[in-house]
Formats: structure tokens, C-alpha cells, sequence
């Protein structure tokens, strides 16, 4: 099995509608082994985590998930080494682009060798984008308890961190703690 992830174009979705989409995908693809992991929807795009066996063509696969939306991109996942710098433009890239899931795994591997304060730091972004990947799932009272995770780990954070201003991140998030009212925003 090869594993992708699937961008379509959101030109109508919302995400109280991802596990429709989650179960829609799956009748499409089941009869070739596809198998659909999880569906996140975001503003521009719909999200889908596949694994697809050696035989199947992705084009066929593509043609399948074209008659809920139109196509937007692919990525063939495979485990990519990147330096610290790259890792984290990269996540910030994609948590901009309501890529939460990506921008997550982008920064996992910078965690994993960080100590301390930048430890915690990164962990709260972590969280961050964790708990959007379930905003987008429609799962938001687990959205809004794994904020509150992320506030914890960047009590100590403050400034500017590879250009995102720390102040204003937590800022955002407390809003979000304290109204309930999600609201997405940029690193």
C-alpha cells in the first residue's frame, strides 16, 4: 500500500459534513482496496488521507474522487528528511494553507530533537494544528481541549519564533478558549 493524501476544491463543504464525505469516499474507492483513512475539510479544499495498494492506478483513484469535487492536488507520502529551517517553513507554510494534518507531521520530526523551552514552543504548535485537524473533522469540543493543551506548553513563549509572533498565536487561541467560536488564522 502506498498512502497519498488527496486535495479536492471546497466549493460547497463544511466541516459538520466530513464524516458524509469520509463515508461517501469509501463506497467510491472500497471495490479496489482503497482504503480512506480520515476526510479534514478546510475553507479551499477537502482533505483526504488514502492508502492505495501497488496495483491501482492513482489516475483511477483520481477519477473516483473526482465526482465529489473536482481535483485540486496529490502528495505521495513518503518520509522526507529536513533540516530544522525547512521543517518549520514548511509547517508554517501549510498551517496557513489549512494544511493542519501536514504541518503537524512537518514539525514532529523538529520536536523530537528540541529540549526545554523550544521543546514545549513547538509542542504547543503542534497542538495547535492538532486541534484544527479536528475542528475540520467537526469534532470541536476535542478541538478546543487540545488548545488548551497548547496553551499550556506556550506559557513560557513569547516574541518572535522563526517569524511567528508567539504573542499573537496565544492571543488567538485564548479567544478561541474563552468564546468557543473557532476562528482560523495564520503562523
Amino acid at each position: 500500500m502506498q498512502r497519498y493524501i488527496i486535495h479536492l476544491e471546497n466549493v460547497k463543504y463544511i466541516s459538520r459534513e466530513a464524516n458524509w464525505l469520509l463515508k461517501t469516499a469509501r463506497s467510491l474507492v472500497s471495490d479496489i482496496g482503497v482504503i480512506v483513512r480520515d476526510t479534514r475539510v478546510a475553507s479551499r479544499h477537502v482533505e483526504f488521507d488514502t492508502s492505495v495498494p501497488e496495483n491501482i492506478s492513482m489516475e483511477e483513484v483520481l477519477r473516483r474522487f473526482a465526482t465529489i469535487s473536482p481535483i485540486s492536488e496529490y502528495e505521495h507520502l513518503v518520509e522526507k528528511r529536513m533540516g530544522k529551517h525547512e521543517a518549520i517553513l514548511k509547517a508554517k507554510d501549510l498551517f496557513n494553507d489549512e494544511k493542519y494534518w501536514g504541518a503537524h507531521e512537518a514539525l514532529e520530526s523538529v520536536w523530537k530533537n528540541t529540549h526545554h523551552e523550544e521543546r514545549d514552543l513547538l509542542n504547543g504548535i503542534i497542538l495547535i494544528a492538532a486541534a484544527f485537524v479536528h475542528y475540520q473533522k467537526d469534532e470541536y469540543s476535542i478541538c478546543i481541549a487540545i488548545l488548551s493543551r497548547a496553551m499550556e506548553k506556550l506559557s513560557q513563549a513569547k516574541g518572535l519564533y522563526f517569524e511567528m509572533d508567539l504573542d499573537e498565536i496565544k492571543k488567538r487561541v485564548l479567544r478561541i478558549i474563552e468564546t468557543g467560536k473557532i476562528e482560523r488564522f495564520t503562523i
